[in-house]
């Protein structure tokens, strides 16, 4: 059975996510079966840069990143179809998550990426869900 939990503490939870991550962290965008959280990555798509400011105050059990910077030439060709969240250390995991066009914790606007063209997120939402 699942816990529920009020959203004041999913709101909490969400923003430590915000603090343990700290600025300009880096999104990893990769292709193949996303591995156990941690897990050795499969090939690297592309890579782009979070906001100085990860992220406002989570409202409603979700925490909506500021803007990211788009990767203007992207590492490799293939599907995008998880990503990785990793602190600007470039080493320290915090968070895998789904990759898609809508419906996903990182949406873009094609998961195609071709080596050398540019890579924008158009959305990237994390929820702590609540069933």
């Amino acid at each position: 059975m699942a816990l529920g939990m009020v959203t004041s503490l999913r709101n909490a939870m969400l923003d430590a996510i915000t603090t343990f991550t700290g600025g300009s962290a880096l999104l990893r965008i990769y292709d193949g079966s996303r591995p156990a959280t941690g897990g050795t990555a499969t090939t690297l798509l592309a890579e782009l840069t979070c906001n100085a400011t990860f992220a406002p105050a989570a409202s409603g059990g979700t925490l909506t990143l500021n803007s990211i910077t788009q990767d203007s030439s992207a590492n490799a060709t293939g599907t995008a179809t998880w990503f990785r969240l990793v602190k600007s250390d470039g080493t320290t995991i915090v968070l895998d998550g789904s990759v898609g066009t809508s419906g996903a914790d990182l949406n873009l606007n094609s998961t195609s990426i071709s080596s050398g063209a540019a890579v924008s997120v158009t959305s990237a939402v994390i929820t702590a869900g609540n069933p």
